[in-house]
């Protein structure tokens, strides 16, 4: 009983059950012994949490040296009454962070990222906490949603944050609710920003160097942040997929999210080793004699990765519905494409009609799709390199990635960018790192 009592006055969240014991010293003895039973419950389900340390192994299975393979741990039901976690890979504690996927308040994934030499396996030690709150580490992402502040001059320089917005269907120009037009992300390779209207267009930001700026350029770079070598908007994008934005499919060409009952926009994880950010489209309906559809769209951007995972979900079966998706057709691109879901171009063209304040941009894009969502691969047309998609169930994924060729780090030439495309789908996408208890 003393070692009862000085364990529940050491854990704050058991002082309560300390004091309701001993304003029963004058109760009866059942309960006192009802009261104990709980604490004693209580004290032994957090302790227990605290005390847990799975194991997962992790393996790179590729016959390449890998960095920040992402690693993520899934939680069916969520995983309740946990605050944080340490990850240790060997003797090395490692940065984890955990995340809230449906926004219930409870945790549903843990990520990580490991680097792995060719065929190494390694053990991953988890520690969770049902106290403290998540560990701080730096941050490798960024993401960001800002409304305009017309108090404000520089076009770098709002602050207006927010990170859920939702604009009815018939809202007259939603584009320009945000400051750039959309929420975006960036990892150190990369920069994206979403058009928040019926194109839903993901536009590009090319770097110079590996970097995070967002924050500090908001994709609006000035002169003289170009002069200390920051990245700007490199893609001219109109009414085309862009990179990869999903569609509906008429039966000859791509169709706008349009009609819907309203558009979200939303931030779920800011970091640091991955941002996911959400596109919801509430009663789309991409055809006159079908049901409506609710379609949330999850874009998943890890740290020191290049490419960015995007997830599609459905409110009902989709079976009998096309869709699409694809990469604009840059102007004077060339084109690559395995005819097995694996789709790039590399080409040049002004990102602006500015061109007093613009150059003409070099990028290579490219796109990979599982082959069992394809129901075609089209030819290239003036806009677009296309695929029609579709799905058997609720869901559907693919990739997206690109480069500039004002990266210091990156490739120049429609050659070097093609063979990384190659090397990338079959050294990164088909050797996922999948955790397996140990």
């Amino acid at each position: 009983m003393h070692i009862f009592v000085y364990l529940c006055k050491k854990i704050k969240n058991f002082r309560r059950f300390y004091l309701l014991l001993c304003a029963t010293q004058n109760k009866t003895t059942k309960m006192k012994k009802e009261i104990l039973s709980m604490a004693l419950l209580a004290f032994t389900t957090a302790a227990l949490a605290q005390s847990m340390k799975p194991r997962y192994q992790v393996t790179n299975t590729s016959d390449v040296d890998r960095t920040d393979i992402p690693v993520v741990i899934r939680y069916e039901g969520g995983a309740h009454n946990i605050h944080s976690a340490k990850v240790m890979l060997g003797n090395q504690e490692i940065p984890c962070q955990l995340d809230d996927l449906n926004q219930d308040g409870v945790f549903d994934e843990l990520c990580c990222l490991v680097d792995l030499k060719a065929h190494q396996g390694e053990i991953l030690d988890i520690q969770y906490n049902t106290q403290d709150e998540p560990i701080q580490y730096p941050a490798r992402v960024y993401a960001e949603m800002l409304l305009r502040n017309d108090k404000v001059k520089e076009k770098n320089k709002h602050d207006n944050f927010i990170e859920s917005i939702t604009a009815r269907g018939d809202c007259a120009n939603s584009y320009n609710i945000q400051h750039h037009h959309g929420v975006d992300f960036e990892s150190e390779y990369n920069g994206i920003r979403i058009y928040f209207d019926k194109r839903q267009t993901l536009d590009l930001y090319g770097k110079v160097q590996k970097r995070l700026e967002l924050k500090e350029t908001q994709f609006y770079t000035s002169k003289e942040q170009k002069a200390e070598g920051y990245g700007d908007d490199v893609l001219w994008v109109g009414n085309t997929f862009g990179l990869g934005a999903f569609r509906g499919w008429d039966g000859q060409q791509p169709t706008m999210i349009d009609p819907v009952a309203s558009r979200t926009q939303r931030i779920i994880s800011y970091g640091p080793l991955r941002t996911i950010v959400e596109v919801i489209d509430k009663n789309w309906k991409p055809y006159a004699d079908k049901p409506a559809i609710t379609m949330t769209i999850r874009y998943t951007q890890y740290a020191g990765n290049r490419s960015t995972d995007v997830d599609v979900f459905f409110d009902k079966d989709v079976k009998d519905y096309l869709f699409s998706t694809g990469i604009i057709n840059v102007k004077e691109s060339v084109e690559f494409s395995n005819k097995e879901g694996l789709r790039g171009c590399w080409g040049t063209d002004w990102p602006s009609s500015d061109h007093e304040n613009f150059k003409p941009e070099t990028v290579g894009l490219g796109i990979w799709i599982p082959q069992q969502y394809i129901r075609s691969e089209e030819p290239a047309n003036k806009d677009n390199y296309a695929f029609v998609v579709g799905t058997d169930d609720r869901h559907l994924s693919y990739k997206v990635t690109y480069c500039s060729d004002n990266e210091t780090f990156g490739f120049h030439s429609a050659e070097a960018w093609f063979e990384y495309l190659k090397l990338w789908k079959e050294k990164e996408v088909d050797h996922p790192s999948t955790p397996k208890p140990y």
